[in-house]
């Protein structure tokens, strides 16, 4: 059987992390491995995590580094052909790994696939909107508009990421829509049609609670997968149409709250980009 590294990032969760630990360990199919990667808690999260030492490999930045390095540090210290991550908030029903490694095992060329998920927010069920629907497949286009993968429910064949890189530590927010672009314009990710997946939110330390700068990270990721030379022409003519109207919107935005040479460098980006990508060379950088 494939063995499975699960790596949870965790900050300031010493009250929601063992929950987590423990869906890992109530698996029907049991991980090789689990990594906790406590990024700079002072809340007492690493003490916490003592009391799964027979069970867990704690790991400790002394610092907060944000989710992306956490993810990156349990990534390289992991072992197995597959991983999959759990956010500290969330937590797995017991069959989610044994779904997912008979996936790969009935679907060898595979690169990445996840299950559907249970929302609840401030602890009530909600049923997500329709355009966070989770689509299967080649959903590159589709992932253009917002995130449609989340980590929780992802599980990732380790060679995607000798391939695609590792989480980008520069980005705050939308590290997850940026590595999920450069995935998808490459492999399908497929849907487990299940909900394995049981997703928290509301609560005042989520980080994508704060949308702020979220709009123009996702430009910055469409404008860096643009610059890197790997999409088809269809591929980059519809990361064009969605990098247009982001950069209308959020430009736009910011000529109404007066920060006028912000708002203007937006606005005339997708041009910038279209020449340079489609006619004479221009400089550019999101």
């Amino acid at each position: 059987m494939t063995a499975v590294s699960v790596i949870i990032p965790t900050y300031n969760r010493a009250h929601k992390v063992c929950r987590a630990i423990a869906s890992t360990l109530y698996q029907t199919y049991r991980p090789a491995e689990i990594i906790v990667v406590d990024d700079g808690s002072r809340d007492g999260t690493f003490r916490t995590l003592s009391q799964f030492r027979d069970y867990i490999k704690p790991l400790e930045h002394p610092e907060n580094l944000g989710v992306s390095a956490a993810r990156n540090t349990g990534i390289r210290a992991s072992t197995s052909p597959l991983i999959a991550f759990l956010d500290s908030d969330d937590y797995w029903l017991p069959t989610k790994l044994a779904a997912q490694v008979a996936f790969f095992a009935d679907h060898p060329e595979a690169a990445a696939c996840q299950t559907q998920e249970f929302w609840i927010r401030r602890g009530t069920r909600v049923n997500p909107k329709k355009k966070h629907q989770k689509p299967s497949g080649d959903i590159f286009e589709a992932s253009l508009k917002l995130c449609l993968v989340s980590p929780s429910a992802v599980m990732v064949r380790r060679s995607v990421f000798d391939e695609v890189g590792l989480f980008d530590e520069a980005f705050p927010v939308c590290e997850d829509y940026d590595l999920w672009l450069r995935i998808s314009c490459r492999h399908p990710i497929q849907l487990i049609d299940r909900a394995l997946t049981v997703k928290e939110g509301g609560s005042p330390d989520q980080l994508s609670r704060s949308r702020k700068g979220m709009d123009r990270y996702r430009i910055r990721a469409i404008v860096k997968l643009m610059k890197s030379g790997l999409l088809g022409r269809k591929q980059t003519l519809a990361a064009l149409r969605e990098l247009s109207l982001k950069c209308r919107i959020y430009g736009e935005g910011c000529l109404k709250r007066g920060r006028r040479e912000e708002g203007e460098y937006y606005l005339k980006l997708p041009g910038t980009i279209k020449k340079a990508l489609f006619g004479r060379e221009a400089p550019f950088s999101p």
